[in-house]
Formats: structure tokens, sequence, C-alpha cells
């Protein structure tokens, strides 16, 4: 609990700040990029993984209490919307939640705030699902 004159701690300043999420992207890319598990995921980003990466950081930075560096440049996230044009089903959401899992466990030092965050992604992972036979069907 904080004092009434103190500014609460994010959680983005409790785990590391802008030096935590920028290695944590650029590790989840370079799995996405190597891991044949993500090749799903991989398959609906764009040769190029430099402006998804920065995109990325941005939006993890402001979700996880930093600067709004994403909403500021690109307004609300809108994330479903922004995806719709890629086909995500399950091997994409179980792919890419793979290679999200993997460089947090190697970025984040465990803890009650970092299991609680990513259950947070794992739910938002899924609730990106855009495929018929996928949409609702939660993790495995």
């Amino acid at each position: 609990m904080t004092a009434p004159d103190e500014t609460p701690v994010t959680p983005y300043a409790a785990l590391g700040g802008e030096a935590m999420v920028r290695a944590l992207v650029a590790r989840f890319y370079a799995l996405m990029d190597t891991l044949p598990e993500a090749a799903a995921a991989r398959a609906i980003h764009p040769p190029s993984l430099v402006q998804a990466e920065e995109k990325l950081v941005e939006y993890l930075t402001g979700w996880l209490g930093g600067p709004p560096l994403y909403t500021d440049k690109y307004g609300h996230p809108r994330l479903r919307s922004r995806h719709f044009m890629a086909p995500i089903g399950r091997a994409e959401i179980e792919g890419w939640l793979l290679c999200f899992h993997q460089a947090w466990h190697e970025n984040v030092p465990a803890s009650p705030l970092a299991d609680a965050i990513l259950d947070k992604i794992d739910a938002l992972g899924w609730h990106m699902a855009n495929q018929p036979a996928d949409t609702g069907s939660g993790a495995a």
C-alpha cells in the first residue's frame, strides 16, 4: 500500500521498465523466428518484424502502466480489429503464447505480479481468435 503522497508503483516499473520490455519483445520475436511450433504465428507477420517489434514494445509499455506510447501514436489499440485481416486460430495463438511465455520467463523474475500479468496475456491471446472453429476455444 502506498501513502497518500506516494505514486503507486506500476507493473511497468516493478518489472524493470523499458529495458525489460525491450528485452522481452526482442526475445519474443527471436523465438517466433526460430521455433517450429511458432511457424503459424510467424506466417501471419510480414517478412521483417522490425515494425511489429516496435509496436509491441509501445503497446506493452502502456499496457503495463508505463508511458502511453502506443495510444499516443495510434489511438485506442482495438487489437481484434487491427488483427482481423490475419487468420488467427488455435495454431497461431498457441505459437504466439509459447514464444511469449518463454521470453517472459527468461526476462521477468517469477512473482505473483508476473504470474497475474501472464494470465492476462493468455486471456488476451485467446481473445484474438478470429477463425470460427477456434473462437472462444480457451487455453488447452
